[in-house]
């Protein structure tokens, strides 16, 4: 752990206390000891309240619901409980996986945990991208790695499942790209059921390599526990 005097001799530990005491997140649960599910590593997932998408096969929909129970943290309480694995996250390159929900809706949060986390570890986020440029802007200083589900990337796929525009998420791709993060990031490419094909996916990735040289796709089959929209999924 991080053994700065806050101080006035140390402004920069005393900003970074201050704003952990004064930004919270929408905490729902902490899901310790992780092997190389979301990122790599021991890992620890941070989920989050809250969600721009309305995908139709979302495996975490109560993170929508104002009766879902959460709590409300700091930053530095964020720490104090996650802190138990530190040896495993240094020990394996491993670290804190911000999720959701949608991660980036508390981008500030992320960056002052950052601020005060041990340096060794690895601050994830899992993200959709679909979010104002602004909030991206805000945790690429304190996001070492990312893994961002695209869905699909064509326009009419893509609102077909989540209901929204992912003009947002091109521009933010293109933002990781320009600011050299594209080698920190692994892109998810879901082949869903009734909504998009193999060659769509195949597609997805002709366009993903065209914005930028991503650390590493990931082609995957969505899992679902209710049958697909009847009349959808023909090869495009």
């Amino acid at each position: 752990m991080k053994d700065e005097r806050l101080t006035s001799e140390n402004p920069m530990a005393l900003e970074a206390a201050e704003q952990s005491a004064s930004v919270t997140m929408p905490l729902i649960t902490i899901d310790r000891l992780r092997m190389e599910t979301d990122g790599d590593g021991v890992t620890t997932l941070i989920a989050s309240k809250g969600c721009p998408l309305s995908c139709r096969y979302c495996i975490n929909k109560k993170i929508l619901s104002d009766a879902i129970p959460c709590r409300s943290v700091t930053p530095q309480e964020l720490l104090d409980m996650v802190k138990i694995d530190d040896l495993y996250f240094r020990a394996t390159n491993g670290g804190v996986v911000f999720g959701g929900g949608e991660s980036l809706l508390h981008a500030r949060f992320i960056r002052a945990f950052a601020d005060i986390a041990p340096k060794e570890w690895v601050i994830w986020a899992e993200t959709s991208l679909n979010v104002p440029e602004e909030l991206l802007r805000e945790a690429l200083p304190a996001v070492d790695r990312w893994i961002i589900d695209i869905k699909d990337m064509n326009p009419e796929i893509y609102r077909a499942y989540t209901g929204l525009s992912n003009e947002r998420v091109k521009e933010n791709l293109r933002i990781l790209a320009a600011e050299g993060r594209d080698a920190d990031v692994l892109v998810r490419v879901p082949l869903i059921p009734g909504y998009n094909t193999e060659e769509d996916c195949r597609r997805s990735i002709d366009e993903l390599t065209s914005i930028g040289k991503w650390y590493r796709y990931d082609p995957f089959p969505y899992v679902i526990r209710e049958e697909a929209p009847a009349g959808k999924g023909e090869t495009k």
